[in-house]
């Protein structure tokens, strides 16, 4: 059970160290470049769906089994760790649309990466 709870978090680390490093890439080339602010919102989504795939799939190649339970427990937790950390840094912050949207995307990117660690030799 320890070794579980260390893999699954390992994956939700992996995720968010992943996520850090592809955003402080993105903001540098929206920084200088003249890419329309219009792409932050779909290019962070795409971020936190690969951030979270590739962290699952890591996670869940270790467990080998049950891997989109797994992988969804990745997907699921990096979602409320990065939403509590949001609710706690924003005062204005609310559930809306955007945020249902990364939701599910997190835990079907989680899903997903979940069923490729598990079938990863």
């Amino acid at each position: 059970m320890n070794s579980y709870i260390i893999r699954i978090s390992t994956g939700i680390a992996i995720s968010i160290l992943l996520t850090l490093v592809l955003l402080f890439i993105f903001s540098i080339i929206l920084a200088n470049t003249n890419i329309s602010e219009e792409t932050i919102v779909p290019v962070i989504i795409g971020i936190t769906g690969v951030s979270i795939l590739s962290g699952s799939s890591i996670s869940t190649s270790k467990i080998k089994r049950k891997g989109i339970v797994n992988g969804m427990i990745v997907g699921g937790a990096y979602i409320f760790i990065l939403y509590f950390i949001s609710s706690i840094l924003n005062t204005g912050f609310s559930l809306n649309t955007y945020t249902i949207i990364m939701m599910i995307i997190g835990i079907l990117a989680g899903a997903i990466g979940g069923i490729v660690g598990v079938n990863l030799k």
